[in-house]
């Protein structure tokens, strides 16, 4: 009852004033998981996990407007936060029964920050916040326990130091090392009370030394820099990056969670951890985690102590066991998804710090999506909708090693197995030297002693990651598993040197820029490069992926060019091709020759003599993907680079094709120099080429029919449809249209069969889509070639727009690299005017996109946001769309 009247006296007070502070505890809560936006995932589910009436300690979250007015008004709180955060903290200090400050009955805090999207690791926390010289006696004389009150004290000096002043921790680290070798320690626990009281001496010299201020004793004024320090960890570089290579997006700032303190360092019979309630690296039905007996949270995931697997806890503490195990079951049916909990037992008493959705794998976030719905936890929409994303879909796609190239490698060392999947490249020591050495263009392995949020980077731009140190809830292994990155931890059979740049097992040493390989599904470390193997998909993909298109209406195409790559992707999926692109067969052996005669050519009657000779290679070609889709649609487009590309650009290789010709030098230099062009991507290429030479248009022409009829008439059934690139105007599609028919109709008449085709087009110049009502009349389908359409629209080259991209997106001129993801405001915006423009002439025409857009689950809810048929994208992006596709039509139908 005293509880509710001081909720409700305080709900009277706030009820004209703008509302900061959320409270928690006691079985009550002011917030619940819908209000993430505000309240942040971890205050939201802190608030849900209290009224479900879970052992949460009492607290309460200052909201993520907070931050943003902090940021907007020169990092000054917002009035009246300073008076509902100390009414927030009388609240707390009632459900404890306990004082901020008072040495005879202390209250501690934490302060942890909680945005809306989760982001582990990359802001900041302060733990054991209240304490002071007087407070630790107190602490002492209360729980009769003065190492642990000691240790609490020196572990805050080193947090505040580090987080909120600035202070290195390796600083503090190094002096505990000194102790420890003074006193001939070899943990931390193996120091005495006497020699954790000279510590937090040594400790606050350190801090004078370093910051040139006393250590403060007021513990609202520790708050308050805490609370600062917090929000400011939003705009650390290492968030910044963290949120950039994560794509996230839209958030006002992070919420700061300020939580009683229940503690994990009161000896053997407390501790923390952090588990997984399936294995993040399979999905298996298991809990999965690690725990440190005497030791807080910030112990377990930092590495720099090895904790103790979860099974263990089940026999040192098996009621607090069942009580876990239990609990998990609880939060996994509630929140409908595998949970990442941390917990800390405080003398057999347990408590929940934290809930939210887990990290992992591919392979397990499809194993854990099929027995969610089997064991009738979800729904199969649920599962598609939200169980697994199109990033961890994509992991399950990439190449493994071969596992009898490994036995013949040397194997330097094996670590824990963090987060599945093979990894080969040079190794670096630094996440700067690995930044760098990608964007080089190598290959990186990033080799650390642990990882810290501020690996990010590096983390980002390397192939695999290993650590020497730290176990499988650590940040390494949390980051990786996230990103599908592979990764071994804990490596302790290698020793790594940072000053030396090197590692070393004792018989090999491995210097920056050496090759090795790491299997992050064993934990193996080898030296140089192992050769990798296609992936093999589980028994999950193929039930989970039938799941998947029973939910999208839009239509999966891929892009192929070769019979091998249409069997692929329709193993993946695919429902037809979207893009033949005919100009890749021509470079295949013989046929390049021909190809070139037929430019050399100084006639009609010369080229037509060549492309005679290139139309068997065509045919054949188009045979084989014919059969191969077995009547889905087969999208061809006409030749589309300009003929210099298939000419010899060195003198040595001009001389040695006016050999094979048996013609002068200088005529092939002069044709070379002719068909150069200042722009050629402007210049005479797509159904330019067409409309000058319509010889070519003719062959190709012939060459689709021809291979149509004859599969048709070997049982298989087929499906042509002829694109042609890069019109500006209905009257540039109507000329080979005609072409095209007059074509179709001479070998139907020889043939003395017919068969449906169809004529369209690519909309990849801007005037193309401002004409679409002039175009589509003349078409059967448009398609969307937004590679081009991007480069024509912002007038970028996408070969060259690396040397200032990077520019664009760190001062935020472009948010994402627009030849990745669509640009929906102005690209976008063309396309709409297009589709619009189109439908209106033409009803019943069919719209797709075939840019490398069609593989990317922004641009691919753009599509389907505009209605388009289908997407078409390469093989192994197919199960992504498919995925993408189902995800947003579940989220456009609800």
């Amino acid at each position: 009852m005293l509880l509710q009247n001081f909720k409700k006296n305080y709900r009277l007070k706030m009820s004209n004033k703008t509302k900061y502070v959320y409270t928690f505890g006691g079985g009550t809560a002011e917030g619940d998981r819908s209000m993430r936006e505000l309240l942040g995932g971890k205050g939201a589910n802190l608030a849900e996990m209290c009224v479900g009436g879970l052992p949460v300690p009492p607290g309460l979250t200052v909201t993520t407007e907070a931050c943003a007015h902090y940021y907007k008004n020169e990092e000054k709180w917002p009035e009246g936060l300073r008076e509902q955060l100390e009414e927030g903290i009388r609240y707390q200090e009632k459900v404890m029964d306990s004082k901020l400050g008072d040495p005879a009955n202390p209250l501690l805090l934490s302060v942890r920050s909680g945005a809306a999207v989760s982001m582990p690791g990359m802001m900041d926390t302060v733990l054991n916040l209240g304490i002071n010289d007087k407070v630790v006696e107190g602490l002492a004389e209360k729980t009769g326990n003065e190492w642990f009150a000691y240790d609490s004290y020196r572990r805050f000096i080193d947090m505040f130091a580090d987080v909120v002043m600035g202070v290195s921790h390796d600083l503090f680290e190094d002096a505990m090392d000194a102790l420890k070798k003074e006193r001939g320690a070899e943990t931390d626990s193996d120091l005495s009370t006497e020699d954790l009281k000279d510590l937090v001496d040594r400790y606050k010299a350190l801090y004078r030394k370093e910051t040139g201020f006393m250590f403060p004793n007021d513990p609202m004024e520790q708050l308050e820099f805490s609370i600062n320090a917090v929000f400011g960890s939003w705009n650390s570089d290492r968030a910044i990056k963290y949120r950039k290579i994560n794509k996230i997006s839209g958030l006002v700032g992070t919420a700061v969670n300020v939580q009683a303190m229940v503690f994990g360092n009161m000896g053997e019979t407390s501790g923390s951890g952090v588990l997984f309630t399936r294995n993040p690296n399979n999905g298996r039905n298991e809990l999965y985690g690690e725990y440190l007996k005497n030791a807080q949270g910030e112990d377990v995931v930092a590495g720099t102590r090895t904790p103790e697997q979860i099974s263990n806890l089940k026999k040192e503490m098996p009621k607090v066991y069942e009580e876990l195990h239990q609990l998990t079951q609880k939060l996994e049916k509630h929140y409908e998804d595998m949970q990442d909990i941390e917990f800390t037992i405080q003398e057999e008493k347990l408590f929940i710090l934290q809930t939210r959705s887990g990290k992992r794998t591919g392979p397990a976030a499809l194993k854990i999506a099929v027995d969610f719905v089997e064991s009738g936890l979800v729904d199969k929409k649920t599962a598609v909708s939200k169980l697994v994303t199109t990033a961890q879909l994509d992991q399950l796609l990439h190449p493994q090693f071969d596992d009898k190239a490994i036995k013949e490698k040397t194997v330097i060392g094996v670590g824990l197995p963090a987060s599945p999947g093979a990894a080969v490249g040079k190794v670096y020591f630094t996440s700067q030297e690995a930044e760098d050495a990608h964007l080089a263009g190598e290959k990186v392995i990033l080799a650390r002693i642990e990882t810290s949020p501020d690996d990010v980077g590096g983390m980002d731009a390397s192939e695999g990651i290993l650590t020497s140190r730290g176990g499988m809830t650590s940040h390494a292994a949390v980051v990786a598993r996230g990103w599908g990155k592979p990764c071994v931890v804990g490596c302790d059979d290698i020793v790594i040197n940072y000053k030396n740049k090197s590692l070393t097992d004792g018989k090999h040493t491995v210097h920056e820029g050496d090759w090795v390989s790491i299997n992050g599904t064993t934990g193996e470390v080898a030296l140089g490069q192992l050769p990798l193997s296609p992936p093999t998909l589980s028994k999950h993909f193929g039930k989970f992926m039938k799941w998947v298109d029973t939910f999208r209406d839009m239509k999966i195409r891929t892009n192929a060019d070769r019979p091998e790559d249409a069997v692929k992707a329709k193993e993946f999926g695919a429902e037809g091709i979207g893009l033949c692109r005919t100009e890749h067969m021509f470079f295949e052996g013989e046929r390049i020759i021909a190809v070139r005669r037929m430019i050399m050519s100084d006639n009609e009657e010369e080229r037509r003599e060549a492309l005679a000779k290139l139309l068997p290679y065509q045919k054949e070609d188009f045979k084989g993907i014919f059969e191969a889709l077995k009547g889905d649609p087969v999208t061809v487009r006409l030749l589309d680079p300009p003929l210099h590309e298939f000419l010899p650009h060195t003198e040595e290789d001009m001389k040695a094709l006016a050999d094979q010709f048996g013609i002068p030098f200088r005529n092939v230099k002069e044709k070379v120099a002719v068909l150069e062009e200042a722009n050629p991507m402007l210049g005479h290429r797509g159904c330019r080429l067409g409309i000058t030479f319509p010889e070519i248009t003719e062959m190709q022409t012939r060459a689709i029919i021809e291979a149509a009829i004859e599969v048709k008439e070997a049982g298989t059934k087929v499906n042509p449809e002829i694109m042609v690139p890069l019109v500006g105007s209905g009257e540039e599609l109507e000329d080979q249209k005609k072409v095209i028919k007059e074509t179709a109709e001479k070998v139907f008449e020889e043939k003395g069969t017919r068969l449906d085709y169809q004529i369209g087009t690519m909309i990849e110049v801007p005037r193309a889509a401002l004409m679409a009502d002039e175009i589509a009349p003349q078409a059967d389908f448009f398609s969307f070639g937004t590679n081009d359409l991007t480069q024509m629209t912002f007038g970028f080259s996408r070969d060259d727009i690396g040397k200032f991209l990077p520019e664009y997106l760190e001062r935020k001129i472009l948010a994402n690299d627009p030849f990745q993801t669509l640009d929906q405001r102005g690209v976008g915006k063309l396309i709409t005017e297009a589709v619009d423009l189109a439908r209106v002439a033409k009803p019943d025409i069919k719209l797709g996109i075939c840019g490398e857009h069609g593989g990317d689950p922004e641009s691919i809810a753009f599509c389907h946001k505009q209605g388009l048929s289908y997407v078409s994208c390469s093989p192994f992006r197919v199960p992504i769309a498919r995925l993408a596709a189902a995800q947003v039509a579940i989220k456009t139908n609800k």
